[in-house]
């Protein structure tokens, strides 16, 4: 046999630095052929606190070594050694010093704590944490719902998610169901103007045969019924083209007229009006035919039945828009298409009929109603009027009384304005209208 080797491994535990003795390979396994346990094969809450002394100390599996301690591996015994570090003056280090070495930035009081405290200390903590844990998890619970449910609430509405199509579809079923009650279909053409405000969705009502079936509910007896189908008639035909030339061939101005030249509730009558101004605005066609069908006679009718005063201004802003259009369209630039449209508004004798029929007195005595929203549109219908109704004004005694008591009015409402600040208020406007009426008259 050779010479003994005194094999060691030195290191400091908690330091970078490692002071070595020798190197040499070695399968580093206990007499039993067995890798020796580590302390990474031990469980924190199972480790012995080992104290180590001024003397090299046999470490053995499962002792917790304190920091800044020296250990080496004995290769000749396949053993952990450890032992308190010298001082670096060489003396050996006070009592205070080698327990506060032992305990390494750990402040604790003069006791030391043993093994059963340690794993008692550490057990309390993960009480804690748990106890904590769970009541996060508690409070999230209760802010939110499990995914589980989320999932099934949604599978819940796609199921019954639907189009505006097969919306459209059941509404229009449901009214013209013979089993549907009065009810029932008074709220099928309720909801069905809610939908039919989109331009799409009109189109869409106009072919499934909704339309038609609107246009033949303003014959029915019921009012309710009548008033519902043309409010939806109304809301279909509002700027769209489509829907409009299908109406109009369908018969619907005819049965429009028919419903405001007879006897019948307000609200039906307003539906009705509300109706055909949708059906006469940017429809030139529509505009000839309803002068040819005697539509401003019946408009006119309504100035002379009791209980229709809210219909009045209504009627005005109509005929005020009918004109306004045709005038902003001769005046704008001309292109191929537009000197087609400009071709069919020609065709529209309306201001002749409107002077013929003797609207501009019928027009004028508006202005001496009471509410200055209705003034305000009247004013600015009589402006429009102005050029082909003036030898009419000029001797309407009347009207140069209510015009000068219009102005005295304003100027009072306008130096109110003022005073307050506004110097473009309203009432400033309504009296700028006035006096250039005036002033045109003169």
């Amino acid at each position: 046999m050779g010479e003994e080797k005194d094999v060691r491994i030195r290191y400091c535990v908690g330091s970078s630095e490692f002071a070595l003795t020798k190197i040499e390979e070695s399968d580093i396994k206990d007499d039993s052929g067995k890798e020796p346990i580590t302390e990474d094969d031990t469980d924190p809450e199972d480790l012995e606190v080992f104290y180590p002394t001024h003397q090299w100390q046999t470490l053995h599996p499962g002792q917790a070594v304190p920091a800044g301690s020296h250990v080496r591996l004995n290769l000749q015994t396949g053993e952990r050694e450890a032992k308190l570090p010298d001082s670096e003056n060489g003396k050996s280090d006070t009592r205070e010093e080698r327990r506060r070495k032992r305990l390494g930035k750990v402040h604790v009081d003069s006791n030391s704590f043993t093994s059963q405290e340690l794993k008692k200390a550490l057990a309390k903590m993960k009480e804690s944490e748990k106890a904590e844990r769970k009541a996060h998890e508690e409070e999230v619970r209760k802010k939110f719902r499990p995914i589980e449910q989320l999932k099934e609430e949604f599978e819940k509405l796609n199921v019954k998610m639907e189009t505006d199509y097969e919306i459209m579809a059941k509404l229009i079923s449901k009214f013209n169901s013979s089993a549907s009650t009065l009810d029932e279909k008074v709220a099928a053409l309720y909801d069905l103007e809610y939908y039919v405000h989109q331009v799409d969705n009109a189109k869409d009502f106009l072919s499934m045969g909704g339309l038609q079936l609107v246009i033949e509910g303003l014959n029915s007896t019921e009012a309710t019924l009548k008033e519902n189908a043309a409010f939806v008639l109304g809301a279909a035909l509002s700027s769209n083209p489509k829907v409009q030339i299908e109406a109009i061939e369908g018969g619907a101005l005819q049965k429009l007229l028919v419903i405001l030249a007879t006897d019948q509730p307000l609200a039906v009558k307003k539906k009705a009006l509300f109706a055909l101004s949708s059906m006469l605005r940017h429809f030139p066609y529509a505009q000839q035919q309803f002068l040819k069908l005697g539509g401003l006679q019946v408009l006119r009718s309504l100035f002379r039945q009791k209980g229709m005063e809210t219909l009045y201004v209504r009627v005005v802003t109509l005929l005020y828009d009918l004109i306004m259009e045709k005038m902003l369209l001769e005046d704008s630039q001309h292109g191929d298409q537009m000197e087609e449209k400009i071709q069919q508004y020609r065709q529209v004798k309306l201001v002749p009929a409107v002077v013929e029929q003797d609207w501009c007195v019928v027009v004028s005595n508006l202005l001496a109603m009471p509410e200055h929203d209705t003034r305000e549109k009247v004013l600015k219908t009589v402006g429009v009027l102005m050029a082909f109704c003036k030898d009419r004004y000029r001797g309407d005694q009347a009207l140069s009384t209510t015009l000068s008591l219009l102005r005295s009015e304003y100027e009072e409402l306008a130096a109110e304005e003022q005073r307050e600040g506004d110097k473009d208020g309203y009432f400033q406007d309504l009296l700028g209208s006035v006096n250039t009426i005036i002033q045109e008259l003169r």
